[in-house]
């Protein structure tokens, strides 16, 4: 199987969340958009582990309050798959350190980071802020398009974007 491991991590402060808008990094399929903090597994680590080195090397912030939310599966037809652990974190050390490789970050509402450019298909988006248990979730793309979206094994109706005049 070749798929890829990453984490993506949800801190908040308050009714605040730590977004990081992706604009530094010419090649990023993420580029322009605003996500969480995260990334790729290193050889052995657990998802744990990786978010921690993940969350500090890039915002120079240490968790201390965190909680594993749930394994999102990406699928697409023009990249290769992506497992990506979530986790939302309450509590952290240090100071943000402004000066990150990938893009810039700023604290959002959570109200306001949802009208925020994302992913298509940011649907685990609303299940943290439900507060659902442990879940997965399976996203399938077709382009950059979302085609088909499953909780829990569960086929979800896609929220489709209204058509061009």
């Amino acid at each position: 199987m070749d798929a890829s491991l990453t984490t993506l991590c949800y801190i908040r402060q308050g009714n605040q969340v730590l977004m990081l808008h992706r604009i530094r990094k010419e090649q990023d399929k993420s580029r322009g958009k605003w996500i969480g903090i995260g990334g790729t597994f290193e050889p052995g680590e657990s998802p744990e582990e990786c978010v921690l080195r993940e969350v500090r090397e890039e915002t120079g912030l240490t968790l201390t309050s965190w909680q594993f939310r749930g394994l999102v599966t990406l699928v697409s037809d023009t990249w290769r798959d992506n497992h990506i652990h979530l986790f939302t974190a309450d509590a952290f050390t240090g100071r943000l350190d402004p000066d990150c490789c990938e893009g810039e970050f700023r604290w959002f509402s959570w109200d306001k980071m949802q009208t925020l450019p994302t992913w298509e298909g940011g649907i685990f988006l609303d299940l943290l802020e439900q507060d659902r248990p442990f879940f997965s979730l399976k996203l399938r793309y077709q382009g950059g398009r979302l085609a088909e979206a499953a909780l829990n094994g569960c086929p979800l109706p896609l929220k489709q974007a209204p058509e061009a005049p």
